[in-house]
């Protein structure tokens, strides 16, 4: 018998790597004629787009209507109109209404996406660029900035309504605003940090790909490391470096982070949670739950319940 958490929260799933070829104009994107660095789209609630995801590019995400939670990385909150959130690149992300009226919200999400390679190779030109360098690296956690709202819907109306290069320096300007923001916090301790070389993001790409979309099957990292060619201690150092996260870390934050996704969203059993996401040991599920999270799973899915209005 399906319940009615089952019923009104969409099913569980590890997220989806978006590619260039799915965002198609008919949901919202701007064609790729119109745009260069810069894209805007906006979209509403329900939507295709709304779902467990990441991608390669920037996304600065402004909420406009409705109110839910979020789930960005390893992080997961309420939002509500003002939410705004600069996501890095591969940082999973989804917003979820739970207070939809009928008909849906048709405006609630406003998005701008861009990309690092060119922003990075234009600073070295350009001094004014490098000022943006550290927020691009704080994004990588996800930023939430607080008291924006207001002026970064105006920001992304006037870059939306713009092309060329008033476009980018419309942008450049919201930018600005965001680098000089003082009241803001990082939300995600799982990160993808800066790696030397595209050989080294290809493999680090590979291996974080690898680990979200299998989380019930075994990931031993000696058998990685070989297959790369390292050691298990080089490698161990290569991921350090190249996700802020020691491996271990790295897979317990990314399971833990998909267990509170079954927490909130299905009323699979505790034990049955703890297999599925790859935890062989209810024991060390329970600890390691209550290391990352600050409490117990079923205290996480009663705050839940109670915080989004489950049960």
């Amino acid at each position: 018998m399906t319940s009615a958490r089952q019923r009104h929260l969409p099913r569980h799933r590890e997220p989806e790597l978006e590619r260039d070829i799915t965002r198609s104009p008919s949901l919202g994107y701007e064609a790729p004629e119109e745009t260069g660095l810069v894209r805007c789209l906006a979209h509403g609630f329900p939507s295709p787009l709304v779902r467990w995801h990441f991608h390669d590019e920037y996304e600065l995400h402004l909420i406009t209507e409705t109110s839910g939670k979020a789930f960005i990385g390893d992080w997961i909150g309420p939002f509500q109109p003002g939410h705004l959130v600069l996501c890095g690149p591969r940082l999973p992300h989804n917003w979820i209404s739970l207070d939809v009226p009928e008909g849906g919200a048709a405006g609630r999400d406003r998005v701008i996406q861009f990309r690092h390679e060119p922003i990075e190779r234009a600073s070295e030109e350009i001094p004014e660029l490098r000022e943006v360098l550290q927020l691009l690296e704080r994004s990588r956690h996800g930023i939430e900035f607080f008291g924006l709202a207001e002026r970064a819907l105006a920001h992304w109306d006037a870059v939306k309504g713009a092309r060329g290069l008033r476009r980018f320096a419309l942008f450049c300007e919201y930018l600005a605003d965001l680098a000089q923001w003082t009241d803001y916090r990082l939300l995600s301790n799982v990160q993808m940090q800066g790696v030397e070389g595209e050989a080294g993001v290809d493999q680090i790409n590979a291996i974080v790909d690898r680990i979200t979309s299998n989380l019930a099957e075994p990931i031993v990292m000696a058998d990685i490391a070989t297959e790369l060619g390292m050691s298990e201690s080089r490698f161990s150092r290569f991921f350090k470096r190249s996700t802020g996260n020691s491996f271990t870390d790295f897979v317990n934050r990314v399971r833990i982070n998909s267990a509170c996704h079954l927490l909130m969203q299905t009323d699979h059993y505790v034990t049955d949670i703890c297999y599925q996401v790859g935890f062989n040991n209810v024991a060390n599920f329970n600890r390691r739950f209550l290391e990352i999270k600050g409490m117990t799973p079923t205290e996480f899915r009663r705050q839940s319940d109670h915080r989004f209005g489950g049960g």
